[in-house]
């Protein structure tokens, strides 16, 4: 597995990005004295409901990226080829997380939000197909 440590530690740097999110989300909430759960208004124009919405991204994009990488160790996937994959996602997470928390034109969706979510779900798509293929040979 020692191979694998590059892919290990950015599986880890996802996790933890949901876990800070997760606090800053509830934290966030108890400071504006707003109740668990959905945050009212649904506006982007809302740092609080941007604030819980890119904590919700996360664990949303967490499971369909993570379990692939975990098989991908386990089928044998080049430790580099892996690594690249899973880096490459870890930097489109975390720009979709500063691009959302920032605001403004691009937090309202349009070009850079769609560009970074298409961009991660190709580097899963691919990561699938590099697993499945590792797999079945």
């Amino acid at each position: 597995m020692a191979a694998y440590s590059l892919s290990i530690v950015g599986v880890l740097v996802l996790c933890f990005l949901s876990i800070l999110l997760a606090v800053y989300s509830g934290s966030s909430k108890g400071r504006a004295g707003a109740l668990s759960g959905p945050v009212l208004p649904l506006d982007d124009d809302n740092l609080l409901y941007r604030i819980d919405r890119v904590h919700m991204n996360a664990v949303e994009a967490l499971p369909p990226f993570v379990v692939p990488a975990i098989l991908a160790m386990m089928v044998g996937v080049r430790p580099v080829t892996l690594a690249t994959l899973v880096w490459l996602y870890v930097a489109i997470r975390l720009i979709h997380v500063a691009v959302y928390l920032r605001g403004g034109k691009a937090a309202k969706g349009g070009s850079i939000r769609t560009i970074l979510y298409v961009s991660g779900a190709l580097v899963t798509i691919i990561l699938i197909a590099v697993t499945a293929v590792a797999a079945i040979h």
